[in-house]
Formats: C-alpha cells, sequence, structure tokens
C-alpha cells in the first residue's frame, strides 16, 4: 500500500499544480512509515523481549510480564492512526488502557501485559513466539493468569 501510494504521489501530483515542497513532505512521509513497518523486528534472550522498530523500541524485562493473550486492533477498539501517539504507538483501549502498537499486521497479535502499559505486537508464527515467549516467562515467573503459549495442562488422576 505505501508502494503504491508513493507511485501514485510521483505520477498524479506534480500534474495536479500542488507545489513540490507538499509532494516532498508527503513523499517524506510515506516512505518514513514504509521504513517503520518493514524494520518492525521482535527478539527475546534468557531476560528481555524486545520489539524494535525504526524511530522507537520497547524493552521488557521477562519478569514483568503477567499475561500473553491472543489479540487484534479491531478487538482492542483502538482508534487507528489518529489515535496513536508517541515512537511505538501509543494507543488507547476501553478495554486494557493505554497500550503500546509495535506491529505489522493489525488482525493477527499478540498482547503482552506487563507492569506498566501492555504492548501489542504481531509475529510472522504467532503460536511458536507465544510459545517460545511464555517459555522464557515462565522460567522467571511460574504460571501466569492468561497464557495462551503455555503447554496443555494434563487432567489430574481422578479428573475426566
Amino acid at each position: 500500500m505505501y508502494v503504491f501510494l508513493i507511485l501514485l504521489m510521483v505520477l498524479v501530483l506534480p500534474r495536479s499544480g500542488a507545489g513540490v515542497w507538499v509532494l516532498g513532505v508527503i513523499l517524506f512521509l510515506l516512505v518514513f512509515f514504509l521504513v517503520r513497518y518493514l524494520s518492525t523486528t521482535y527478539s527475546m534472550n534468557d531476560a528481555v523481549f524486545r520489539a524494535w522498530r525504526f524511530g522507537g523500541s520497547r524493552r521488557i524485562p521477562l519478569e514483568t510480564v503477567h499475561r500473553i493473550e491472543y489479540g487484534s486492533m479491531r478487538e482492542l477498539g483502538a482508534t487507528g492512526f489518529m489515535g496513536s501517539w508517541g515512537w511505538r504507538g501509543r494507543m488507547w483501549s476501553p478495554f486494557v488502557g493505554a497500550f503500546d502498537a509495535v506491529y505489522t499486521d493489525p488482525v493477527k497479535g499478540i498482547i503482552v501485559s506487563v507492569d506498566g502499559v501492555p504492548i501489542y505486537i504481531s509475529p510472522n508464527d504467532l503460536e511458536n513466539f507465544a510459545r517460545e515467549l511464555s517459555r522464557r516467562v515462565r522460567s522467571y515467573t511460574g504460571p501466569l493468569d492468561v497464557d495462551v503459549g503455555a503447554p496443555p495442562r494434563a487432567p489430574a488422576p481422578d479428573e475426566p
């Protein structure tokens, strides 16, 4: 979509009589947001989870994670681009309050609730990422209240 908009601006705007500075500002913003989108990455080690993109990142100590759950921007009821602020896309939801959004897919993602502000992310392999994040977090904190990455619980011997 960004590439399409950039091409549209280059091909259409000069013919519309708009000033060169208008074209330059719009192209700069489109390229900036394209670079931010393409640079979004996630990594974790034995102590920290990191969501990174050009112009802003978030570093989360694993011992501060309380919940790992699937979600989407549609479910969060976020107000979209105009409702975001800050480098990490700080948004507000009636369900979780303020949260950071470092994502590329608004439909399939993970909400990581931590001490402070939760974060919405969208790794490519959702299930495996949730499983690995859960494994690393549980090594610090034990079982979580909500944990989509936890292994299935075996039934007790007296359960049906």
